[in-house]
């Protein structure tokens, strides 16, 4: 195997890279045909907490499965997109945190999907109204300070509305961003996306293919401005689009995630991996509570666990966060839970510990016709 390859490997196991120089890190070849050539890169992308609020500090012992690494890895190395499947609260989302967390590659792009969303909303927004403000003012300072030197007397519906900057007035999404020409992926994160358009699978599949998009403002002014700078998605980050054009370097490890209530095109699904995330057993949700509270439920730990796996058997299924929340209110000082007999702490379970479906009653039968 190629030592750049085996230097970015998904582990799953928490532990971090060591911090090599962003300019010297190695990332493994992806295929030919998965190939792009955009450019010049980009700095490094800038960081933040998101990844330690979401999985606790680093350094938390955690262990993976199998299927996990290796369709990570074959996502990293195949340059395609990672469909997530499971039930809500079983940790779709917070893979992609693992994955740019260990493999330092900064923030994650955040795309969540609703019913609205589209294909454009996702790549740039245009504020027209904020620039067509902008060039009327321009205007009437022109005129007030004196004429203007320009061939159609400073109109701002003429060509000198270029002298508003138009890079000021486009914010690229998160799709946008993160196909921007890195030098090392971006992690994206496009969330529950079968709650998008019926169209929009297929738009994306284009665009993955493709690994480019057009800014239409910035093409229709390319003479005049070939070089714009437009903000991105990294709060206070900036990037230049030449020609209106952005193609992207090393591809977007795209994390998709969907609860289910859809199924995609035969064609989207055979350009993307899929890995169907089973509920968690007591050791994952064990590893889970240990991240984030360390020792600090002592005795409590298994048998909180225990408890909730009961319940969630009865109930058909319970979200982790719900573990957590129980796990904080143990923690919290203001309850002290004893071994089982404790009716407030019980009924404070019951009330947090609720079933997902209202397909299930709170007792864990189901309501009748």
């Amino acid at each position: 195997m190629p030592a750049a390859t085996a230097a970015v490997r998904y582990q799953g196991t928490g532990a971090v890279l060591p911090d090599v120089p962003y300019e010297e890190r190695q990332w493994p070849d992806g295929p030919r045909w998965r190939t792009f050539q955009g450019g010049p890169c980009l700095p490094q992308p800038p960081d933040d907490d998101e990844a330690d609020r979401r999985l606790g500090p680093i350094g938390a012992v955690r262990r993976p499965s199998a299927e996990e690494v290796r369709l990570v890895n074959a996502a990293i190395l195949l340059r395609r997109p990672l469909l997530l499947t499971g039930r809500p609260g079983v940790g779709k989302s917070t893979l992609a945190y693992r994955i740019a967390r260990e493999l330092r590659l900064g923030r994650v792009l955040q795309w969540p999907v609703t019913s609205r969303t589209t294909l454009a909303s996702g790549l740039f927004e245009y504020d027209v109204i904020g620039r067509a403000q902008a060039g009327q003012a321009w205007y009437a300072a022109r005129q007030h300070n004196g004429p203007a030197d320009g061939p159609n007397g400073g109109d701002p519906a003429s060509g000198d509305e270029a002298r508003v900057d138009i890079g000021e007035f486009i914010q690229l999404g998160p799709l946008g961003t993160a196909l921007l020409p890195h030098r090392l992926p971006r992690v994206l994160l496009i969330d529950e996306l079968d709650k998008g358009d019926a169209d929009l699978p297929n738009d994306l599949l284009t665009l993955f293919e493709d690994g480019w998009y057009a800014v239409p403002p910035l093409v229709r002014v390319k003479r005049r401005s070939p070089e714009v700078i437009v903000h991105t998605a990294d709060p206070g980050r900036t990037a230049p689009i030449v020609d209106g054009l952005v193609t992207t370097r090393s591809f977007p490890l795209v994390i998709m995630t969907s609860n289910g209530e859809r199924e995609f095109p035969e064609a989207f699904m055979r350009r993307s991996l899929r890995f169907d995330i089973p509920d968690p057993g007591p050791e994952a949700l064990g590893e889970l509570v240990a991240a984030h509270f360390a020792d600090q439920l002592g005795d409590m730990h298994d048998r909180l666990v225990r408890d909730f796996m009961t319940r969630s058997e009865q109930v058909h299924g319970l979200a982790a966060d719900q573990l957590l929340n129980a796990a904080h209110l143990a923690t919290s000082g203001a309850y002290t839970p004893a071994e089982g007999d404790n009716a407030e702490w019980q009924a404070l379970l019951s009330a947090i510990w609720h079933p997902l479906s209202t397909d299930v009653r709170a007792d864990g039968a189901e309501p009748s016709a």
